[in-house]
């Protein structure tokens, strides 16, 4: 039987202009109660940013299901996403797409989304230990990178990192502001030429921060390589 707070979030994404059936489905099947902290299990399926660990917070189900649909993502893709958090954009990603290549800075965020992928089965996700601005070119070129972190400015060698024609989507904007709804959300196609940008919506999210934490740098050394 199908939990019954799925369903009503699945018809709320629709009046708010969710219609990719793909998308619907994979956020009708991914347990957002799994990515919270136990403090907000009662308010998973609520249409709400939630705090997590290590001072970040869970993005509203529209939000992931916006940018999910943005994406455009085919069975056949790989996605990259930078600042993984409690890994419930790649969990639903990992519905629509061949892989997912999460990265994130902080450890025990880390951890405990590769305990949730486990638990989920969901093994085409792959996660990486690092500062995620420097993208995964080892893995590179990607179809699809998603930043869930705000950037005062795409980086580059992200944009370098995708394929042609491929699709980047990223929260732009000043990091600190008077002004709640200071970013906004960007999608930029590579071309052959280069890239174009068109903006999406105006958003809030938490900044995306250079290098490793400290306690990351003390364990794993000068050289390791999120939101």
């Amino acid at each position: 039987m199908s939990d019954p707070r799925t369903a009503a979030l699945v018809m709320a994404l629709r009046g708010q202009g969710i219609s990719e059936q793909r998308v619907l489905e994979a956020m009708e099947k991914t347990p957002r109660e799994l990515f919270v902290e136990k403090p907000f299990e009662a308010s998973a399926y609520e249409n709400t940013a939630l705090p997590i660990a290590c001072g970040q917070t869970i993005s509203q189900p529209f939000i992931v299901a916006y940018i999910s649909q943005a994406l455009e993502v085919s069975p056949k893709h790989r996605v990259l996403e930078i600042g993984a958090g409690s890994g419930y954009q790649a969990a639903v990603l990992a519905k629509l797409a061949a892989w997912v290549y999460a990265i994130e800075r902080h450890r025990p965020l880390l951890d405990a989304a590769k305990t949730r992928f486990a638990k989920l089965k969901l093994h085409n996700v792959v996660v990486r230990h690092g500062d995620g601005l420097k993208g995964w070119p080892e893995q590179a070129p990607f179809d699809r990178i998603v930043l869930s972190a705000a950037v005062e400015e795409v980086p580059q060698v992200l944009i370098e990192q995708l394929k042609p024609g491929g699709i980047l989507i990223a929260p732009v904007g000043p990091k600190t502001s008077s002004e709640r709804f200071s970013q906004h959300l960007v999608k930029i196609i590579r071309t052959e030429g280069g890239a174009r940008s068109e903006p999406l919506m105006p958003v809030v999210f938490v900044p995306m921060v250079a290098g490793l934490p400290q306690e990351s740098r003390t364990l794993d050394g000068a050289s390791g390589t999120k939101t």
